[in-house]
């Protein structure tokens, strides 16, 4: 028979549906911990950026909010995931222990975890929570990952279905009397000065706000997502920051889209399903290759002559004064509101790795300080993607041209005067930071460089 309470261990999958973790402690019929930990130190914990402190702030209030609404409670506490959670059942007699699976360099710890807990006779068991299909599920005929995203996605839509989401839970009880520390002391929103303005004004962090906002995309936006490359109109889903906190799963997703049309009757809906697959993918590669941040995917771009990051010049990108129009609408869209247009994050990135010839990793940085759906799979390797260096990167030599780009989805300059007001007066520079004809060529040279290194070794 079992005695003491069960804990769920939360990570990025803050809300009560579709939530397995939870479901199971619930299911347990015993009283419940639900903690979040704010864990710098465990190998692959990355320390969030300030965009995404802000986010979790907020997510976390909401979540806390839904759970006293159910008779729940909300444990925070800050350090070692796994030292945490063992902690927390000495402290609780726990006899059992959930959690959602995560991907990347922090499994190996949960892992541990896992082990440990087995042998002191204490159930612990983590689920499909945040994914659609299992890394280890989706493999070439011969038993090895998929390097190239179209067999991927053919591949794991060719297996079982997703499955359907689990309701929210209506009643918990939680154990009370644990200690948790206050999320105010923890200090993740700006004070001096305060940029979150433009923030609070897009987004509302939360499980109610990411369902709001996938509502309001099914029944008014989809409709229009073969317009997806344009930057000026609103034509995406903006989900992934709800996705990245999970907030929202993404079985969730594709059931509202099977409930509201066939799954052969749209092509929006088709191509929309297949953008959410690229971070199925992208989540594959960070599995099979988990230092996705810090190397490259591609290991011959180890000798990619990189240029020497001016400081100058990457202030100008980060600001968005580079005199390259789009460039500089999206680093402006980026800072005030945490959030870029995906066909625009392809142009600023090629930009900074090709036209200005700066590794990736310094453009992968400021990402993840200043995007709120910074995302330990997705950033990555999409930076790996224009870059060259990543799964899925042909034509590798590829420059995105700013100017044509402009020209081809932002031709009525609605997104550029957005974000650039004095653009087209004597305020915007008249030439840009880099010459665009003579940077290209140089990033040809650097790649026919690397082509002759791999044809000689």
């Amino acid at each position: 028979m079992t005695t003491g309470p069960a804990i769920v261990w939360l990570r990025s999958d803050l809300r009560l549906a579709d939530n397995p973790a939870l479901d199971a402690a619930i299911a347990t019929g015993e009283e419940v911990v639900v903690v979040y930990v704010r864990d710098e130190v465990t190998d692959g914990s990355r320390p969030l950026g300030a965009a995404s402190r802000w986010w979790l702030h907020h997510s976390l209030t909401a979540l806390a909010s839904s759970l006293e609404a159910i008779g729940g409670s909300l444990v925070l506490r800050t350090g070692s995931g796994p030292d945490t959670i063992r902690d927390l059942v000495s402290e609780t007699g726990a006899f059992a222990v959930f959690w959602n699976r995560r991907y990347g360099l922090a499994r190996e710890a949960d892992a541990q975890l896992k082990e440990d807990l087995r042998g002191r006779g204490i159930t612990c068991e983590s689920f499909a929570g945040n994914l659609l299909f299992e890394p280890w599920t989706v493999r070439t005929g011969d038993g090895n990952p998929f390097k190239v995203f179209t067999p991927f996605w053919r591949a794991a839509l060719a297996g079982e279905p997703p499955r359907a989401p689990l309701p929210a839970p209506t009643q918990i009880r939680s154990l009370r009397d644990v200690t948790s520390e206050n999320l105010e002391s923890w200090n993740l929103l700006p004070t001096r000065p305060d940029w979150s303005g433009g923030l609070q004004e897009m987004w509302t962090p939360g499980e109610k706000g990411a369902h709001e906002r996938l509502d309001d995309f099914v029944e008014n936006t989809l409709r229009l997502y073969h317009r997806r490359d344009e930057p000026g109109p609103v034509t995406t889903s903006r989900l992934s920051p709800h996705l990245r906190f999970g907030e929202l799963s993404p079985h969730q997703i594709w059931a509202k889209l099977d409930r509201t049309l066939p799954a052969d009757a749209d092509k929006n809906k088709a191509k929309f399903l297949s953008e959410v697959g690229w971070r199925e993918f992208s989540y594959n590669i960070l599995f099979h290759f988990p230092e996705l941040d810090t190397k490259n995917f591609r290991p011959e771009f180890d000798h990619f002559p990189w240029g020497d990051a001016d400081p100058e010049l990457i202030t100008a990108w980060q600001k968005g004064k580079t005199g390259v129009p789009l460039v500089d609408a999206g680093m402006r869209e980026l800072w005030a509101t945490g959030y870029m247009h995906n066909r625009v994050r392809m142009v600023v990135a090629s930009f900074l790795i090709k036209n200005m010839l700066i590794d990736w990793r310094v453009g992968e940085a400021w990402f993840w300080d200043t995007l709120v759906d910074a995302d330990e799979a997705n950033n990555p390797a999409s930076w790996q993607w224009v870059a060259g260096s990543g799964a899925d990167a042909a034509p590798y030599f590829r420059v995105f041209n700013p100017m044509l780009q402009a020209e081809k989805f932002d031709p009525q300059q609605e997104y550029i005067r957005r974000w650039v007001p004095e653009f087209g007066t004597s305020d915007y520079p008249a030439e840009p930071i880099v010459d665009l004809k003579a940077s290209r060529d140089r990033a040809l040279s650097a790649f026919e460089e690397l082509k002759a290194l791999r044809q000689a070794s």
